[in-house]
């Protein structure tokens, strides 16, 4: 088999169940000859896994002039361009990547076509069911993301889920899009 180029798209890469997900995945992708580059919003050597910082694996820190927040409010407005952002810098790459394996956040998988890669896109759950939507307010700010969400999920080429309860919960939450792979 051809050695691949891949890129993973990871919005901030610390120490977490998904960032040794993210770790693993492209320890396993360089030991079958392929190469790998993370691209991530944040990673602090400090605070982060020895691979990522000891040369083993090549990442590759975007700087994203949006905060994390506006006064600790708009999360999800400034994850959102600021995950755009980086998949704009990875789509502008001159490397051809034959595979961008996206982690998390969906919102970057139509930029990232303009990279002429396969989508592969990670869904841990969907964010939609994870926001709070009690209140009048909370439902009229969240509804243009979970549009968001729904619409570009559908963008990938493939989509995995982690267990049959996630793929369960995404058949339901998203009845017209292809059954994920566990």
């Amino acid at each position: 088999m051809q050695p691949l180029n891949i890129a993973i798209v990871h919005p901030n890469l610390g120490i977490g169940g998904a960032e040794r997900l993210v770790v693993d995945t492209a320890l396993a992708l360089q030991n079958r000859g392929h190469r790998v580059h993370i691209y991530t919003l944040h990673h602090d050597a400090a605070h982060s896994f020895s691979e990522t910082r000891d040369g083993t694996l090549d990442v590759r820190v975007v700087s994203s002039w949006f905060p994390s927040s506006v006064f600790g409010r708009m999360r999800i407005l400034c994850t959102t361009l600021q995950v755009q952002s980086l998949a704009r810098h990875v789509a502008a790459d001159h490397t051809q990547y034959d595979v961008v394996f996206v982690d998390i956040v969906s919102a970057a998988i139509p930029l990232l076509k303009y990279a002429q890669a396969h989508i592969l896109f990670y869904c841990h759950f969907p964010d939609l069911l994870l926001a709070p939507h009690e209140t009048r307010l909370q439902r009229v700010y969240r509804a243009p993301f979970d549009l968001l969400e729904r619409m570009t999920t559908g963008e990938a080429d493939r989509v995995v889920v982690n267990s049959r309860f996630t793929q369960e919960t995404f058949r339901r939450v998203f009845p017209t899009l292809p059954l994920p792979r566990v």
